[in-house]
């Protein structure tokens, strides 16, 4: 158990030092989440223009976002147990958000860091604000910037599966992409 917090301690030491030290805000509602880093003015978080756009070759009506056939509808990034590393096989996802921030550069987005149940309050709302920076790191290092993104983490606080077993605490361990704008 020492050696996870020690790990923990030096993913958020490099993480601070690579990214900078980030504001945290504490936001009360029906659930609580510690803002990490906002980066943009609330004039910003509206969705922009939500036309509808042809994707090529494909027949698809709708949002390029929203194509069921592109990573770009993939949203949810998962972790392991105990970790903040983005696993292989979910990097060509955030290497396709990456492209979009880049070719929009007035698109926001908000990385919500979670969780599972398992761990103190604290320690998982520090794990998932560990994964949410894993994630905005791989984007701005492919190409979104970091006016982009803004982070937030939950930690355990909303579970999209309430059970009790390792399904799902592995659907639980995950980080959202949602788009605040999308132009």
């Amino acid at each position: 158990m020492m050696q996870t917090y020690l790990k923990l301690a030096f993913a958020v030491i490099v993480s601070a030092l690579l990214f900078g030290c980030s504001s945290q805000d504490t936001i009360d509602d029906d659930t609580q989440a510690t803002v990490v880093d906002q980066s943009q003015s609330a004039d910003d978080t509206g969705d922009a223009d939500d036309t509808t756009m042809v994707a090529e070759d494909s027949g698809w009506t709708g949002h390029a976002l929203d194509n069921p056939e592109t990573l770009l509808s993939t949203k949810v990034v998962y972790f392991e147990f105990d970790r903040t590393d983005v696993r292989p096989e979910d990097r060509p996802t955030i290497e396709a958000h990456a492209r979009w921030l880049q070719d929009h550069p007035n698109a926001r987005v908000s990385l919500e860091g979670h969780a599972d149940e398992r761990g103190t309050r604290e320690y998982n709302n520090a794990l998932g604000e560990s994964r949410a920076k894993s994630v905005r790191s791989l984007l701005t290092l492919i190409g979104g910037s970091a006016q982009q993104v803004q982070l937030l983490s939950y930690g355990e606080e909303r579970p999209v599966d309430r059970g009790h077993t390792e399904a799902a605490w592995a659907a639980n361990r995950r980080v959202v992409i949602e788009y605040l704008t999308r132009e």
